[in-house]
């Protein structure tokens, strides 16, 4: 049996129940990782003035900048770490990266200095890395082929914006409800451990990914089991698929592909983060708007959840590669022509102008890209987790660069940088990545043509 038939009772089931486990246990990290990520873009300012730094003082940037790209910093470490860890056992260490999340988010309430709440957050980014590296590839390595695209879209994309709308309702209400801005940020920032803590025992309750087992373990026995329990079927294995060949094999044929995922990715949160840490600051003023919370639910409800709608309905139809290409040329354009007209059109246009660049990041990279779709798709078994945790730590460092670079920028000048970035991603997109809709996750990595070319050396 060829390795491409052990896998086509997962890859052909239809869609089961076992997908929205899966869809579950996987998204609802993500809607932490988004919830974490974003909440503090709502109460950056009111964290600033509560340790007494204004923008009139010396180093107001500084933690501006560092309060905003903790996280972040702590998450591209996250996930180098646990890409590692990812390749002596998926399911080990799932779980680990939401105790950390619950952990980091708690810690945030009862800081008392601006220095141990970049540190905390640190602390809580680093469980958002090891989210990002194993969730996709859990989530992808359970999937059937013909739903992948949608299936990831769905418990990223989405639930993602899911997490970003639930911390903007709840600072909203807090704020409505009179609450001290003293009270409201510490409990923003802290309520993040709710839907973390709530997923640990589920993901210690999800079965081994089959592809880990039969080509990372070689245990025949065990992938049969877990076959049966998903596919309800029979696999007759015999022969060895344990995966003999190295990093250094796959690289040196796929590194033009591993290194150009990892680049859109870095250059994607550049862009996105700008808007996902300064938005509610910085950009929600421009257009008209003195309210964060509210900016972020329009842009949210308007925009971002249309545009991921578009993309769960395509990206199994349509393929990854058009519409990623699609999106990027979809936010250069919103993004130069905010850039270019802001001052000299009513706020209204300009907001438009803006929120299209999200529906176009969301109809295209952020349900791609930003999904980690590209790393996990793209990178056989036996280095999934190292091609993905490259990935996400370059997407990362990206989101941190922003965080440094954006808020020493004049506005326009900003945006007409991230508008030429969203280009340079199309074209890059257009030139240095496959399609991969359908295909067995063996085909799209190309891991059956290196195991057969392998097999007629030997």
């Amino acid at each position: 049996m060829n390795l491409k038939d052990v896998f086509k009772p997962l890859d052909q089931r239809s869609f089961d129940v076992w997908h929205v486990k899966s869809l579950i246990t996987t998204g609802m990290g993500v809607f932490t990782d988004g919830y974490d990520l974003s909440s503090i873009g709502l109460v950056l300012t009111t964290v600033l003035a509560y340790f007494g730094i204004s923008s009139s003082s010396p180093d107001y940037k500084l933690w501006d900048s560092l309060l905003a790209g903790s996280a972040l910093a702590g998450a591209a470490i996250g996930a180098l770490i646990f890409g590692y860890l990812a390749n002596k056992g998926r399911k080990k260490f799932y779980g680990v990266d939401v105790t950390l999340m619950t952990i980091g988010a708690l810690l945030q309430a009862v800081v008392t200095s601006p220095l141990q709440l970049v540190l905390v957050r640190g602390l809580l980014g680093l469980g958002v890395g090891a989210d990002y590296v194993l969730s996709p590839m859990i989530m992808a390595e359970h999937s059937n082929a013909k739903d992948r695209g949608k299936l990831i879209a769905f418990g990223f994309g989405m639930m993602w914006g899911f997490g970003y709308v639930v911390a903007s309702v709840l600072d909203l209400a807090l704020t409505s409800l009179g609450v001290s801005p003293d009270i409201v940020w510490r409990v923003v920032l802290a309520a993040g451990a709710i839907p973390a803590v709530a997923v640990v025992y589920l993901r210690r309750k999800i079965p081994e990914t089959p592809r880990y087992l039969l080509r990372i373990q070689g245990d025949t026995n065990t992938f049969r089991k877990v076959v049966q329990t998903l596919a309800k079927t029979d696999v007759n294995v015999d022969g060895q698929y344990k995966d003999v060949n190295t990093f250094r094999d796959y690289f040196m044929k796929f590194y033009k592909v591993f290194i150009t995922a990892a680049v859109l990715w870095f250059l994607f949160d550049i862009v996105a983060y700008s808007g996902i840490l300064f938005g509610p600051s910085k950009i929600a003023p421009a257009v008209g708007i003195t309210n964060g919370a509210i900016f972020n639910l329009l842009i949210e409800f308007v925009f971002v959840f249309p545009g991921g709608i578009v993309a769960i309905m395509l990206i199994d139809r349509v393929g990854r590669k058009p519409l990623q290409v699609a999106g990027f040329l979809g936010m250069f354009a919103s993004l130069m022509l905010f850039s270019t007209l802001r001052p000299v059109i009513p706020v209204i246009g300009a907001f438009i102008l803006y929120g299209l660049m999200n529906f176009f990041q969301q109809a295209g990279p952020g349900s791609i890209s930003a999904s980690g779709m590209l790393g996990v798709e793209l990178a056989p078994t036996k280095v999934r987790g190292t091609v993905q945790s490259i990935t996400v730590a370059a997407g990362r460092t990206g989101a941190t660069l922003t965080s440094f670079l954006f808020p020493f920028l004049p506005l326009d000048v900003a945006i007409g940088i991230l508008s030429v970035l969203s280009l340079v991603a199309a074209i890059l997109t257009y030139f240095g990545i496959p399609e991969t809709k359908g295909k067995p996750l063996e085909e799209s990595s190309g891991e059956i043509k290196v195991t057969e070319e392998v097999e007629e050396k030997s």
